[in-house]
């Protein structure tokens, strides 16, 4: 693994010849995360530290959380405010190291030009671990 900076993904307005396949989209897996816990990672002006359950048990069947790092702490000064909200996450990226810390999946969010910021969330009724279909 490569440790990285990583900046927040700045999405372009829809190009209608930017299309992938049928093959490369079911490649993507997203599935719903329950953040546990998110904190500042020291040091940096951008990045967060979640942890997400995402209903993963290990070996002993003891719940086993992903540590995601994510850039999108200038939105969240108050990075408690995410724990227990339920967000979409593409779960199957290849892991990063950025600043130190293993990034396990990647959190999905939307915005625009000027600033409008949003994590995309299923309804409550959604747990966490649901893969989308």
């Amino acid at each position: 693994m490569t440790e990285q900076n990583i900046d927040p993904i700045v999405v372009s307005p829809i190009v209608p010849n930017e299309n992938i396949t049928f093959d490369d989209f079911k490649k993507i897996k997203m599935a719903i995360g329950k953040i546990i816990s998110a904190e500042k990672v020291p040091e940096t002006d951008k990045l967060l530290r979640l942890n997400v359950d995402f209903n993963e048990k290990n070996e002993a069947g003891e719940s086993k959380p992903r540590q995601v790092v994510s850039g999108i702490s200038t939105h969240f000064p108050d990075p408690e405010l995410l724990v227990g909200n339920k967000y979409v996450f593409v779960i199957n990226l290849e892991p990063r190291v950025i600043k130190g810390f293993e990034s396990q999946a990647m959190i999905l969010a939307a915005s625009t030009d000027d600033s409008v910021f949003s994590l995309i969330s299923p309804s409550n009724d959604i747990p966490q671990g649901v893969v989308l279909k």
